[in-house]
């Protein structure tokens, strides 16, 4: 279960991945003319109009990437299947239709079916969709019907199976719907401190990738909060929408940077070169695009106190700034990029002052990391145990990921144990059959910031925002095995 939920997480980020699209467009026209919001110029116009048609359909993003992320091999019929998987149950359970199934008129319809085309809804056609298509891209039917066999299949018997979700929402939608609403008000109820526990259990969740779907409330259309279109779209209430993003950049531009700096200051001395520049690739990379996977795995295992400890000062970054009501936010995640692209965006809220509170925060997470380190001896990278540190000569003078990938294979294994190789965003993703033959010290010689081990046969090679370089010189790899 834990493997399949993992999958989802990893399928989200294909469309969360769109978002900065969107940022940058809207950003762009805002700036153009912040007070009219396009109103006063078309070329603004133009511009906001273009991000917001990301924005407002990412419920349908979600049904496409979540279909061909879950299917068995990534297939254009699977990502089409999505989508009609998500028309077919929007528009059976939409307001007018659900209107004429009851019999009454469209305004004694719960609210709820107005609300159907949710991210939620579209991450569950998504799944409905991946099943079908691995289920029935190939299967063959007989010579009458041959034309419909296999692919061609999939989205048929997807739309049989929505008609049969559907069903099933009717009843069940206004009950999920409403709790969901509940516990977003009953967060948002709670203020800056409702802020401050959404922004603890987001950190918590990043090891299983399971943030995306508590994220989905807060961010997006869920429970009605959408924090990040409300935001672009500069809708809601100054100092009050946005609370749910601001808190994030004090922690990803200052924070997490400052923590890198304690753990190359803490790291043993002949290992301060290595360290150096795996904290410097991953600081910047925090610091500029709000990635911070290279940086959080590289101490979230190996040291996993120091992690809980990073989980609490997001969650006060997150309350503190709700708390004086500095607003900024983020179409991606919460880097300079996009701090400075919502700067101009009107419903900001004094957000010059979450500069200084990353101030404040990059202090707080320098020392109290660094004393953590220390006093509890946490094996934080170039502080672990001497291990084999062979590797290649002259990887400059060749492709360096051909080389990291050879590597990486040959700890795992090589064809005679691995069975399936993945990646998400700075993750590579693997099966294989023995993890007793898997050489840990072989891959971690490769420079990689961590190894996850998430499974009997499941396990993660930490690799960063080149992951995917990393994954294609595998995939040769195994091609010409």
């Amino acid at each position: 279960m834990m493997k399949y939920l993992q999958r989802l997480g990893r399928s989200l980020m294909l469309p969360v991945a769109v978002l900065p699209a969107a940022a940058i467009l809207m950003g762009i026209g805002y700036w153009i003319d912040p007070t009219g919001w396009g109103a006063g110029n078309p070329v603004a116009a133009f511009l906001i109009k273009a991000g917001g048609s990301i924005i407002d359909n990412m419920a349908i993003l979600f049904a496409v990437g979540v279909a061909l992320g879950m299917s068995k091999d990534k297939d254009g019929s699977a990502a089409l299947s999505g989508l009609v998987a998500y028309l077919v149950i929007t528009t059976v359970l939409s307001t007018n239709s659900v209107a004429l199934l009851q019999g009454v008129d469209p305004e004694a319809v719960n609210a709820a079916f107005g609300k159907i085309g949710t991210q939620f809804t579209g991450i569950l056609s998504g799944i409905i969709a991946a099943i079908m298509y691995n289920r029935f891209s190939h299967v063959k039917l007989p010579d009458a019907l041959s034309f419909f066999s296999g692919k061609r299949l999939v989205p048929i018997m997807t739309s049989v199976a929505m008609l049969a979700v559907s069903l099933v929402m009717f009843f069940v939608w206004p009950v999920v719907f409403s709790g969901l609403v509940s516990f977003g008000k009953g967060i948002s109820d709670l203020g800056a401190i409702g802020a401050g526990i959404y922004g603890f259990f987001n950190r918590l969740l990043i090891p299983i990738g399971l943030h995306h779907a508590l994220n989905s409330v807060f961010w997006f259309d869920v429970a009605g909060i959408n924090d990040i279109g409300n935001f672009w779209s500069s809708k809601g209430e100054q100092g009050v929408t946005g609370m749910y993003q601001a808190g994030f950049f004090p922690v990803m531009m200052f924070g997490l940077p400052a923590a890198a700096l304690a753990m190359y200051h803490t790291a043993k001395s002949s290992k301060k070169k290595t360290v150096a520049a795996l904290m410097m690739a991953a600081g910047v990379a925090s610091f500029f695009t709000g990635v911070t996977e290279p940086l959080e795995f590289a101490f979230m295992f190996v040291a996993p106190v120091l992690y809980f400890v990073h989980a609490i000062l997001t969650g006060i970054s997150l309350a503190v700034a709700a708390a004086f009501h500095w607003t900024a936010g983020f179409g991606f995640s919460a880097g300079l990029v996009d701090f400075v692209l919502s700067l101009k965006i009107p419903i900001a809220n004094q957000p010059y002052m979450l500069l200084v509170q990353g101030l404040v925060f990059a202090v707080i997470y320098y020392f109290l990391f660094r004393f953590i380190i220390t006093k509890f001896n946490l094996m934080t990278p170039g502080r672990e145990d001497d291990i084999d540190e062979s590797s290649d000569e002259g990887v400059a003078a060749g492709n360096k990921f051909a080389v990291m990938a050879a590597n990486i294979y040959e700890g795992l294994g090589g064809d005679a144990n691995v069975t399936s190789v993945d990646n998400c965003v700075t993750r590579l993703r693997l099966e294989v059959k023995d993890m007793e033959a898997v050489d840990q010290k072989k891959i971690k010689s490769t420079g990689v910031p961590g190894i996850n081990v998430v499974g009997k046969n499941s396990i993660q090679v930490i690799v960063g925002t080149n992951v995917q370089f990393v994954a294609d010189e595998i995939a040769k790899i195994r091609k010409q095995k």
